[in-house]
């Protein structure tokens, strides 16, 4: 839940080594959950969409 509510306070930096994806995923971001895992997330206007918690993208 930390993760999250990082996220909702600074999409772009802090926690997680946030990054911008690319091609299939250009305009999501990737946060680090552990070694193996990583969240992928979308920005919208006023909301933040998660797209995926498990594994690597």
């Amino acid at each position: 839940m930390r993760l999250i509510r990082d996220i909702q306070q600074s999409p772009f930096t802090g926690t997680g080594k946030p990054e911008p994806l690319k091609h299939e995923l250009k305009g999501c971001w990737s946060r680090r959950i552990d070694r193996e895992h990583r969240l992928i997330y979308e920005v919208l206007q006023d909301k933040i969409r998660i797209l995926a918690c498990r594994y690597h993208y």
